[in-house]
């Protein structure tokens, strides 16, 4: 538990850099390689890297510090980023990756 309330930042940034990666990889299979088990793969890559981690990252912080800090508040910020206005950011390149594979493909 130590281990992750020191590098509780370096873990987060980590975890968003492989939830939007996660996230590029989702649409390349949805629309480039047309693939509903890639795109399963992906789906679960997603959850795994983006809001379940986040969500415990967050908790384990609050119950070292008992406080809400900084960390935690970031957290709660993305997550209601990701349910609210991200949604829609992520509808938007939705929408470019399908025009785009389905112009490479025409």
């Amino acid at each position: 538990m130590d281990f992750l309330i020191e590098n509780k930042w370096a873990i987060l940034v980590s975890l968003e850099v492989l939830a939007w990666s996660s996230t590029f990889f989702l649409l390349y299979a949805r629309y480039g390689l047309k693939s509903d088990f890639w795109f399963k793969v992906a789906a679960v890559l997603f959850a795994m890297t983006g809001v379940i981690p986040q969500v415990l990252m967050g908790i384990i912080n609050f119950i070292s510090t008992k406080k809400i800090d900084l960390f935690t508040l970031i957290i709660v910020l993305l997550l209601l980023y990701g349910f609210t206005i991200g949604r829609q950011h992520v509808k938007k390149l939705d929408d470019w990756a399908k025009a785009k594979f389905t112009k490479q493909g025409s």
